[in-house]
């Protein structure tokens, strides 16, 4: 199955949660799944040394994140297991340091002294020292670089970062795979569901009947609507938009050029977000601004903005088009408050929802059919209107 399968994915979150609901934890059980197998080294005694030393990364992350929950609920340590099985699904061949800065790609943000007492956090330190001692002293330099590029700073946005880490990564592209992998679990991390919200589902089919058919009665989901989550669809809209920043500052960078492993998560990445952003729409169609005939009028209006090339720069606010502003007024706010405010707004705008989708499925789509395509007015100093 595809990396971007969101049914795939919600099989390999129930595998890798059952695993850690037994009684006695089997890291070698958790290992074997992650990486299906394969081998960290051709040399049996290698393999083995290198195999004992990843358990061992498991051991700490296990007692590193403990009881801690995800936003929607889900332990906290599903995310890195995920994000590295996804990463060791894109290799041919594996390395113990690739994936060691997969499984530890967060733990300098999310694991800090203050979250334990002082000989926990002891113990954990010893824990993770002994670890590092384990790796020859080239592979262990290598994995705590990785992960220092990996980590944003506190006073950093979101650009910065991903600028740094891209300066830093030329000649080591496992950290920029590790990257994709990291946001291609966050997109599909979106829904506590038994299954895809599009199974089923013809999007484009329904966009024709839309756009052409005029006796189309519109989209009926088959279910009530679900209680409101945590994550809404403007936050997930939000979420898309740091994946086009991504993409877009991993394509003007020239990172990934010619790396098939990197550009397969990349291309897992786009399909991801472009599956997203039309369970947005067909969320929001399906319950919330179900007139065929404002649909219609709506999809036009973003075909013409398309069609003239809105979608592919940053735009400034514009009385006259929905779009026009769309990133510098909803999503572009360095300030979390202040994002959570035009968030909110955006939620309840929402034709302006619909026409964010749309935007965004043109968006993914581009990034997909042009390997040149990025966004722009996307820089690592942050959004510049066009």
């Amino acid at each position: 199955m595809p990396l971007y399968d969101l049914n795939e994915f919600l099989r390999l979150s129930s595998a890798l949660n059952y695993n850690l609901s037994a009684a006695s934890l089997n890291r070698y059980n958790i290992l074997t799944f992650i990486i299906r197998g394969q081998k960290l080294d051709p040399d049996e005694k290698a393999d083995r040394e290198y195999k004992a030393i990843v358990m061992e990364a498991l051991s700490y992350l296990f007692a590193a994140f403990g009881q801690k929950r995800r936003r929607l609920g889900p332990m906290a340590v599903l995310h890195p297991l995920r994000a590295t099985a996804l990463f060791a699904r894109s290799e041919k061949t594996l390395n113990p340091v690739g994936l060691l800065t997969a499984l530890f790609h967060d733990i300098l943000e999310d694991v800090q002294s203050t979250d334990f007492a002082a000989p926990q956090w002891r113990q954990l330190e010893g824990q993770l020292c002994a670890l590092l001692q384990r790796l020859p002293p080239a592979a262990e330099e290598s994995l705590t670089s990785r992960l220092v590029h990996l980590t944003r700073r506190s006073d950093e946005s979101y650009f910065r970062y991903i600028g740094r880490l891209l300066e830093n990564s030329r000649g080591d592209l496992d950290t920029v795979r590790v990257k994709l992998a990291d946001r291609l679990d966050n997109t599909l991390d979106m829904h506590i569901v038994m299954q895809d919200p599009l199974e089923g589902i013809d999007f484009f089919e329904n966009l024709f009947q839309i756009l052409f058919v005029n006796n189309f009665s519109g989209y009926l989901p088959d279910q009530a609507h679900s209680p409101p989550l945590e994550l809404n669809g403007a936050k997930r809209l939000y979420q898309l938009f740091k994946n086009a920043v991504l993409l877009s500052l991993i394509r003007q960078n020239g990172v990934v050029r010619d790396d098939p492993v990197a550009e397969n998560i990349f291309d897992a990445l786009c399909a991801a977000s472009l599956k997203e952003a039309q369970r947005n729409f067909m969320h929001v169609v399906g319950y919330h601004f179900t007139d065929t005939g404002q649909q219609r009028a709506l999809l036009l209006e973003v075909m013409q903005y398309c069609h003239s090339g809105g979608s592919d720069r940053v735009t400034r606010p514009d009385a006259h088009q929905l779009l026009d502003g769309l990133f510098s007024t909803y999503f572009g706010p360095d300030a979390k408050g202040v994002r959570d405010q035009r968030l909110d707004e955006l939620y309840h705008n929402k034709p302006l929802m619909i026409s964010a989708a749309i935007g965004f499925i043109v968006i993914f789509l581009s990034f997909l059919n042009d390997q040149h395509y990025y966004v722009k007015g996307i820089g690592t100093d942050g959004i510049t209107p066009l």
